[in-house]
């Protein structure tokens, strides 16, 4: 079952929003600087890992170069201070980023 999250990033002015697995590993990861008004990632661990498997790793510092890097690890839980959110301001919060990745680079993904 996914969960949807919101967070801050300790010591930095960045919301994140992520859709997390059962063990809490972030699938997709959307991360909004408060401070400068953009969004610094909206990155899919399953777009990385392909990223990886087709191009090595210039695939992936071309991947994260576009949608900024997906978290390695687990993301904050409810105890550390996360809160849930529904799958719909996920999915918003999720196509904002996207969005505002692409238009920042002025790239499209290759189809």
């Amino acid at each position: 079952m996914l969960t949807y999250l919101t967070w801050h990033m300790r010591a930095f002015p960045v919301r994140c929003y992520d859709e997390v697995d059962e063990e809490q590993r972030s699938l997709r990861h959307v991360a909004f600087d408060e401070d400068l008004d953009i969004y610094v990632a909206a990155a899919s661990l399953a777009e990385t890992l392909h990223a990886r498997d087709t191009g090595g790793l210039d695939g992936v510092v071309a991947y994260e170069h576009l949608y900024g890097p997906a978290p390695e690890g687990p993301v904050p839980t409810l105890h550390d201070g996360a809160e849930t959110i529904s799958a719909a301001t996920f999915e918003e919060m999720w196509l904002l980023g996207r969005s505002a990745r692409e238009t920042d680079w002025d790239t499209k993904p290759r189809s």
